[in-house]
């Protein structure tokens, strides 16, 4: 059997960390095994489904690296074809027209409660006959669901679940004004798609039965269902935004790296060992459901951050400058050329292993793009002063006859320098830090002094003698 899996998102919002994990899921099964990935877009809800928010989920599929195959499937536009099968199912006595009104149903739903009973709709139409239905009445379409058995959903991570059929009522499949609803338009599109497993949250886990039923109303084969449980927060309750509630494309903006995403979506709540740095490729070749955990994730902003650390120190130079300066531009605010991302890359292997995120690497590398002269900050401004601006003055001759310039030589003439003045290094690296960035932190000096060049390094030590000295 070749694996068909689907990520079906409804366009009213961001990708949420619960949907990228669910689509991650099912694009890893589909590739393990050989299989297909396939997108719908669950856009039957006109009123809150916006293209905004259709542009966002591809955004953030694209950037999580999770390609589909074929086109996008848009679930609106197949609305004809649901309701067909709805009108077929009615044809085999298996679907049947639902006259009751809003206030009727209402009624139903009060005296229930009333009485101590489940609020089920309670069959009136079910074998009525149509006849009797009020003048001009458009009836909804409702399933006649088993009354008696059981439907068994047959879970590759939740195991066998049983629901008695007693428990479910006769769900609408078209309501009165002919729309489809969800659970209708699902069944027929999965089956359409070919959808051979369906890979999703745990919250969907009542809809299978309903579902279960649907497909063997239509005689159609049912999927392999495999409902994963939900992601909480740190503190086991349900997520909030301040604790990771937020759209994927919301930690591309905070400067994860998107394999670390992979990375961290692939662990919450599935396992390989004890394995914990586990890149795309290696999560192909491992990926099953039978790795899938029963018990809820909680989402940890610390781990993801760990993982994004390991990720930052790992990537290539070029790359991580690359998007490095999408972040910088804001902070500087001016686009960087090519020749400022060559310098940024030149002092990537410093930088990348003292910041956490893309962003913080930004800010950590403003100094390198600020104009000179530069402004000093309190504690640059508080080291450089007329003895500094003098010993600065005295190192620059002995930097400008350099043979070489790199950080080994640079350091070997520095050190060499403060013990000809009996120094301790940081005597000299201190003012010689102020000097070139404006500011007391920084990268290792030499690597910074590497980075900027001979001619650079010198003109920003001239700038600040003639302004302390």
């Amino acid at each position: 059997m070749t694996v068909v899996t689907r990520f079906a998102p409804s366009p009213t919002g961001f990708l949420h960390i619960g949907g990228a994990r669910t689509a991650l899921y099912n694009w890893l099964y589909a590739r393990h095994t050989g299989g297909t990935f396939l997108l719908r877009i669950e856009d039957t809800d006109r009123k809150r489904s916006t293209d905004a928010a259709i542009e966002a989920i591809f955004d953030s599929l694209r950037w999580l690296g999770l390609d589909w195959d074929g086109e996008p499937l848009f679930q609106f536009a197949r609305a004809e074809r649901h309701a067909e099968v709805a009108q077929a199912l009615i044809a085999a006595g298996k679907a049947y027209p639902c006259y009751c009104t809003p206030d009727e149903l209402t009624a139903m739903r009060e005296k229930a409660r009333a009485e101590g009973r489940p609020v089920r709709y309670d069959g009136t139409w079910r074998d009525r006959d149509p006849a009797d239905a009020p003048a001009g009445a458009s009836p909804a379409i409702r399933l006649k669901s088993p009354q008696e058995g059981e439907t068994v959903i047959r879970d590759l991570v939740q195991g066998d679940v049983t629901i008695a059929n007693a428990q479910l009522d006769d769900m609408i499949l078209l309501r009165s004004d002919g729309t489809p609803t969800y659970m209708l338009a699902v069944v027929v599109d999965d089956h359409d798609m070919g959808v051979s497993h369906v890979i999703r949250g745990d919250d969907h886990l009542t809809n299978a039965a309903r579902q279960i039923q649907l497909f063997e109303a239509m005689d159609w084969p049912s999927p392999t269902f495999a409902h994963i449980p939900l992601i909480h927060g740190p503190d086991g309750a349900k997520m909030s935004k301040r604790q990771g509630a937020v759209g994927a494309e919301a930690y591309r903006d905070m400067g994860f790296l998107p394999e670390a995403m992979q990375n961290y979506l692939l662990r919450l709540g599935w396992g390989h060992g004890d394995d914990e740095i586990i890149p795309l490729e290696q999560a192909v070749a491992w990926f099953d459901l039978s790795g899938v955990g029963k018990s809820p994730a909680r989402f940890d902003m610390d781990k993801l951050t760990a993982l994004n650390l390991h990720y930052m120190k790992q990537a290539d130079d070029q790359r991580l400058a690359r998007l490095t300066a999408v972040h910088l531009e804001e902070v500087i605010g001016r686009p960087l050329g090519d020749d400022d991302i060559a310098v940024l890359a030149r002092a990537m292997p410093s930088m990348k292993e003292r910041a956490k995120t893309l962003v913080e690497l930004a800010q950590n590398a403003t100094f390198l793009f600020r104009p000179r002269p530069l402004e000093f900050d309190a504690k640059a401004s508080k080291i450089l002063n007329p003895d500094t601006s003098a010993l600065l003055l005295d190192l620059q001759p002995h930097l400008a006859a350099l043979d070489g310039w790199s950080a080994d030589v640079l350091e070997a003439a520095v050190r060499a320098f403060a013990e000809e003045r009996e120094l301790g290094l940081g005597k000299v690296a201190q003012p010689l830090r102020a000097a070139l960035t404006g500011g007391t932190v920084s990268p290792p000096i030499f690597d910074v002094l590497d980075v900027f060049g001979r001619d650079e390094s010198l003109a920003r030590l001239d700038d600040a003698v003639a302004r302390f000295s």
